[in-house]
């Protein structure tokens, strides 16, 4: 059927409705949802609206492609498999943008294909959008990343002490700060260890401290470095928690950083190479019940981190309420600052209100 002769064929339709219509009394509700059935008859069999749009279309399939196959995306080009992880969330914003061009452009084809980045985005953070937390938690746990440059140590450490953690975990300490917060942290929490620039104040007995070689010296002057020196700016501890319940393996740890360069792309390179050894140290830790606190600098969503979230529950995704953003303090954006479990029930995961870091903190309650 040629335009014409369906245009011919839809004026005979609603000419004789018309006729109908005249001869009884006007029905204005059903003459108007007459109407309405009428438009969309015509706007659907007009070929107009899905030929429009092809690149628009096109746009909102591969988004949704890269929602579901992010895990295929290689690393090999300037890490994009992780990075575009690392963002993952954020990939949503863009079905309003293409919506509103697909509207603008009256694209049916374009409105469609919209359903995929869709269903794809509700698949992989729908849960997050509710709040899963419970309240209680027979232990409750914090981390922050401190911030070398936090212009208020003292007054972080007594926001810290006042969140009620029986177990803190303090990352990025510097030499001129250690003493600030043992200071301010010391009514609050009896027992406490330090292993370079991480620390971990508790209200229960720690033992079995030692520091945790997560590979912060790579290459063949690593092992020429003395103890001491390295003791310095290390970056991982793992202690023993005494509990009611028994003994607590916590480790403590402070990732390398990512960065974003023209000529590196997505540099993880020292990150990548602590999450390894970070997850082999937890892999061979003998108690089953383990806890991990720190600045990973990077999601669990992050394929770099399989070693360590294949062993351990994130207790945001288990027990959080939203995304539990945590970095930059001012507008977090994404969740960096990781509590991780093994063998104990996460309760409820939230975060803290920002202190003179640049990180939030973050805390946990978790259960046996």
């Amino acid at each position: 059927m040629t335009d014409s002769e369906r245009g011919r064929t839809m004026a005979q339709v609603d000419a004789a409705e018309t006729d109908q219509g005249g001869a009884g009394a006007p029905d204005t509700g059903s003459g108007a949802r007459r109407d309405g059935v009428r438009r969309a008859i015509r706007a659907a069999s007009r070929p107009e609206p899905w030929r429009r749009g092809p690149v628009l279309a096109a746009l909102a399939l591969l988004l949704g492609l890269v929602m579901l196959l992010h895990a295929e995306i290689p690393n090999r080009i300037g890490n994009l498999g992780s990075l575009v992880e690392t963002v993952l969330p954020w990939l949503g914003l863009f079905v309003p943008v293409l919506l509103a061009l697909a509207l603008w452009r009256r694209s049916a084809s374009a409105t469609i294909a919209l359903l995929v980045p869709v269903a794809a985005w509700l698949t992989l953070f729908g849960g997050m959008l509710g709040d899963k937390s419970h309240p209680g938690g027979d232990l409750t746990v914090a981390s922050q990343n401190v911030g070398a440059d936090n212009p208020d140590p003292a007054g972080t450490a007594r926001d810290l002490a006042a969140t009620g953690a029986k177990v803190l975990a303090l990352e990025e300490l510097t030499a001129q700060a250690k003493g600030i917060y043992e200071k301010e942290l010391a009514q609050a929490y009896p027992y406490h260890t330090v292993q370079g620039t991480v620390g971990l104040w508790s209200k229960l007995p720690l033992s079995d401290i030692r520091p945790v070689e997560i590979e912060t010296d790579y290459g063949p002057l690593a092992a020429t470095k003395p103890a001491r020196v390295k003791l310095a700016y290390n970056r991982a501890l793992r202690a023993t928690v005494t509990t009611d319940h028994g003994p607590l393996a916590v480790y403590v740890a402070h990732l390398g950083s990512a960065r974003v360069n023209p000529r590196a792309g997505f540099w993880t390179v020292s990150r990548d190479r602590n999450a390894q050894a970070l997850g082999k140290a937890i892999a061979a830790e003998p108690n089953r019940r383990v806890v991990l606190l720190g600045d990973l600098n990077g999601t669990t969503d992050d394929r770099a981190f399989d070693a360590l979230t294949s062993r351990m529950r994130s207790v945001q995704d288990v027990a959080g309420d939203g995304f539990g953003f945590s970095w930059p303090a001012e507008f977090p954006m994404v969740r960096i600052d990781q509590i991780l479990v093994r063998g104990m029930k996460p309760e409820n995961s939230r975060v803290l209100p920002a202190t003179g870091s640049d990180h939030r903190p973050v805390a946990a309650g978790i259960d046996w």
